[in-house]
């Protein structure tokens, strides 16, 4: 184990059952739908769950990506949403957008980004997220897919970071304190 982790949280098994299971509940949900399903990964965090997810949905899948920050320069939330890579699509009318986030806490982002392509005019929006803290929840948001219920503890692996670290480790793990206190 990486020194800086101080518990794995999710195994990779554990993570393979969860998106296995989700994928399985994206094809039944959306089976019967004649629009388009666009998986729309949320940068950088996201891609990794975002690949295997659609690897394992049976379905027809687009993919598309944006890039948003809600963060500053520290570890908690800045509580303002920027939009650093758009989506344009002229035919989101003709799109169901799955939004895909590695993980959820204060719930304004993806608030603001279902709402956002609402409004540009996506057929319908559903968001999914491999990880949520609804301890941290600050807007009454509830993900349409959840892969697991974590504890108020920051971490890393399968795709999410500290300052663009431990994003290769193949598991979820608690990153010990002391890597980002004080700094």
């Amino acid at each position: 184990m990486n020194k800086d982790i101080a518990k794995v949280l999710l195994s990779e098994q554990e993570i393979d059952s969860i998106v296995t299971k989700i994928a399985a509940d994206i094809d039944r949900d959306y089976a019967g739908s004649d629009k388009k399903l666009v998986l729309l990964c949320i940068l950088k965090g996201s891609v990794v769950f975002m690949g295997d997810l659609m690897k394992k949905i049976k379905l027809p899948v687009e993919i598309e990506f944006m890039r948003v920050s809600s963060y500053g320069v520290s570890t908690a939330s800045s509580g303002r949403i920027n939009i650093l890579l758009d989506l344009h699509r002229k035919d989101l009318s003709e799109c169901d957008i799955l939004v895909i986030e590695d993980i959820i806490d204060s719930g304004r982002t993806l608030s603001y980004l279902t709402e956002y392509l609402k409004l540009g005019g996506a057929h319908s929006v559903k968001t999914c997220t491999l990880l949520d803290k609804p301890s941290r929840r600050e807007v009454d948001f509830t993900p349409d897919y959840i892969g697991a219920f974590i504890p108020d503890e920051f971490v890393v692996g399968y795709g999410l970071d500290y300052n663009e670290k431990y994003r290769a480790l193949p598991y979820v793990g608690i990153l010990a304190p002391e890597v980002y206190e004080n700094r």
